[in-house]
């Protein structure tokens, strides 16, 4: 059989977007401190960060096949006034910023939230700030994308297999787990391990929802920021290990951070004096205003003050003059 010319065009256009992601990888593995890479990894906060991960993705990831197949499921199968707008809202947060999706997750299951002030006062339950917090902020962002692929799969499939079966005399439980399911496999597959790669590298959603507390809510891309702040060497070979780049992560970011952790989930401890420290200034009209040291330890403190007196909180000390 005679072997099909490629296009010049096509090979140089594959090539670059080829290159497009090889070159950042080769960079990241050529730059990486290989001599101290075994010290690094095996330090006992990075192996910490990467089971949190694991963990947290794996959970994620099964919540999302769990809730996510009965969802792809309804939509391909059953016709519903709303079915569209349900999809979009399914599929949003796809798009949203992973920020944004953290904010959303804190204004409902905050402490103040709209159900999360129910369960704190009804069963104690807090979701902000946990490790359940972790999973659930990955959940929302990555099941999405099982969902999409599953439906894709339902719809594609031939539904006649399903027919012949029911003629027969199966029950639907037995139609699904017999022949719809196998079917669908490959589908299922693929949805499964993007919902995990998204839920394993999710960041944004994360340090908004749960936070940055090691052994609690600290998952590896976390990690890998803090050691970009502190420790260079060890932020390249933890990026090796996991594939993470440093995130955008800005100040003003950072305050509504600052704020979140002392309205919708956790207070820290309270001092009476000002600290040393930057403070969150976008607390202006709240009961509390809290700081943190850029480097997200487990210390952290809350200033409680008027909202007058928020706006000049922290002021600098004047040098005296001879």
């Amino acid at each position: 059989m005679r072997r099909e010319r490629v296009p010049i065009v096509v090979l140089v256009l594959a090539a670059i977007g080829a290159a497009f992601f090889i070159v950042p990888l080769l960079g990241l593995i050529v730059r990486s401190p290989w001599r101290d890479a075994v010290t690094a990894l095996t330090a006992p906060e990075t192996v910490e960060a990467l089971k949190l991960s694991l963990f947290a993705s794996l959970s994620a990831t099964a919540a999302g096949l769990v809730l996510g197949v009965p969802l792809a499921w309804l939509y391909a199968r059953v016709e519903f006034p709303g079915r569209n707008l349900l999809r979009a809202l399914t599929t949003l947060p796809m798009v949203l910023p992973p920020v944004v999706g953290g904010i959303a997750l804190l204004l409902a299951f905050g402490r103040r939230g709209l159900v999360g002030s129910w369960l704190d006062s009804t069963f104690g339950i807090t979701l902000p700030f946990t490790t359940a917090g972790v999973v659930m902020a990955e959940t929302f962002v990555a099941m999405p994308f099982l969902i999409l692929t599953v439906e894709a799969g339902l719809r594609s499939m031939d539904r006649r297999y399903e027919e012949a079966a029911r003629t027969l005399g199966a029950s639907r439980w037995r139609v699904f787990t017999r022949v719809t399911l196998p079917l669908i496999g490959p589908s299922l597959f693929a949805g499964a391990v993007l919902c995990w790669a998204r839920a394993l590298g999710e960041f944004g959603a994360t340090i908004t929802f749960a936070g940055n507390f090691p052994g609690v809510t600290q998952t590896m891309p976390l990690a890998v920021y803090l050691l970009l702040e502190t420790n260079q060497e060890r932020w390249l070979l933890c990026s090796a290990r996991t594939g993470q780049e440093r995130p955008p992560f800005f100040g003003p970011w950072r305050d509504w951070f600052h704020f979140a952790q002392a309205t919708y989930g956790w207070t820290g401890r309270c001092l009476k004096t000002p600290p040393p420290v930057n403070m969150c200034r976008r607390s202006a009209g709240q009961s509390a205003l809290c700081f943190r040291t850029t480097s997200f330890s487990r210390t952290s403190a809350c200033l409680k003050t008027s909202p007058s007196a928020s706006a000049h909180a922290a002021p600098r000390a004047k040098p005296q003059s001879k």
